[in-house]
């Protein structure tokens, strides 16, 4: 017998996002990790709001929402929101009933401030790394560092000279400009939509876009992200910056390892790591000029190690420029950036900790 759909709505159902889920997803174990995570967050969220007053949306529900547009590629905060509305795993993640309405998409800008003030954003990514830690998943002693050029938003018709008279009214919505035979660089000009970002580009042979730089530092063991930065771009924003990174660890009397690529290979960047106590693993940079490092150092099986695992440091930056959407960054400033580039770091963590959990069990 033919069926034959029924349009009658049903006036009472005891049925919950609770009861849709299946009991074996892998959204119900990354659930799991965050809910630890923000639990620990407990005490910045309420030093964060007023005792009395209307009830706001909770921040931890704010930052479920950052995860789940990591976790699932969604462009904007305006399209999540939407996609909330019909979307019954994102209210399970979120503790929303079946018939809750979505919150409005003003709400991330109109709490990014307060979230960005207490800096949420770094102890979300310093709770995630402690998971990993108290799992013992995560080695102490050998790590990989490396840095990527994230696109910011702005374009090359924004970036005009610092000093040059006001450039006329624009005639329509997307006017043509011709940037033929004009010196273009940092020193001189400057994007009007994002003064924080920098034209760079990644070798001689591409094209130079307004960036800013994203660092990662890895530890060797699972390939879990233990700090994450995100920087102007600049010719020493890379080896800088990983020296912090580095000097950031928790101290200990073991001697330990950073692998890095030939970008990394100057004198300036290995003594400042060997001053660190950490021994510096770089590959050799002997094209037409002399490597900082010698002999000394890659005599050891150490070294060549070093050089095969580093490049598993290719894959977070895979992953947040594809999956999590930061091929081309969302917001403006590298403040609101940065913050975006911690969660997504830390949604990547999680992911691996949550693999790591299913292997082991």
């Amino acid at each position: 017998m033919r069926g034959t759909p029924d349009p009658q709505l049903a006036m009472l159902t005891t049925l919950s996002t609770e009861d849709l889920i299946p009991s074996d997803h892998p959204i119900r174990r990354i659930r799991a990790v965050v809910e630890v995570v923000l639990a620990e967050l407990d005490g910045e969220f309420a030093a964060m709001y007023a005792v009395d007053g209307r009830p706001s949306v909770p921040p931890e529900r704010l930052l479920k929402a950052t995860v789940l547009m990591a976790m699932y590629s969604i462009r904007s905060e305006r399209a999540f929101c939407e996609r909330l509305n019909y979307d019954l795993l994102f209210k399970w993640f979120l503790d929303l009933p079946i018939d809750a309405r979505a919150f409005d998409a003003t709400t991330f800008s109109k709490n990014r401030r307060r979230l960005l003030d207490a800096e949420i954003a770094d102890q979300f990514f310093a709770k995630v790394v402690a998971q990993a830690k108290l799992r013992r998943y995560v080695s102490s002693d050998h790590f990989s560092v490396d840095g990527t050029l994230l696109e910011a938003w702005a374009s090359h018709k924004s970036f005009k000279p610092k000093d040059g008279p006001p450039a006329p009214p624009p005639v329509g919505r997307n006017t043509e400009v011709s940037f033929h035979g004009e010196r273009r660089s940092n020193q001189t000009h400057q994007s009007t939509t994002d003064p924080e970002a920098r034209l760079a580009r990644k070798s001689n042979a591409t094209a130079a876009k307004l960036c800013f730089t994203g660092h990662t530092l890895m530890e060797n063991r699972n390939g879990l992200l233990v700090d994450a930065e995100l920087s102007e771009s600049s010719g020493f924003a890379e080896r800088d910056v990983a020296v912090e990174m580095l000097a950031r660890l928790p101290k200990t009397a073991r001697r330990r390892t950073v692998g890095a690529d030939k970008g990394y290979d100057t004198a300036g960047f290995v003594a400042a790591v060997r001053d660190l106590k950490i021994t510096p693993h770089v590959a050799q940079h002997t094209n037409q000029r002399r490597s900082a490092i010698d002999g000394r150092t890659i005599r050891h099986d150490g070294h060549e190690v070093s050089m095969r695992i580093r490049k598993r440091i290719e894959e977070p930056f895979g992953w947040v420029k594809t999956v999590g959407g930061g091929r081309k960054l969302r917001y403006k400033g590298r403040q609101r950036n940065r913050a975006w580039f911690l969660m997504t770091a830390a949604v990547y963590d999680i992911i691996r900790i949550v693999a790591l959990d299913t292997a082991s069990s």
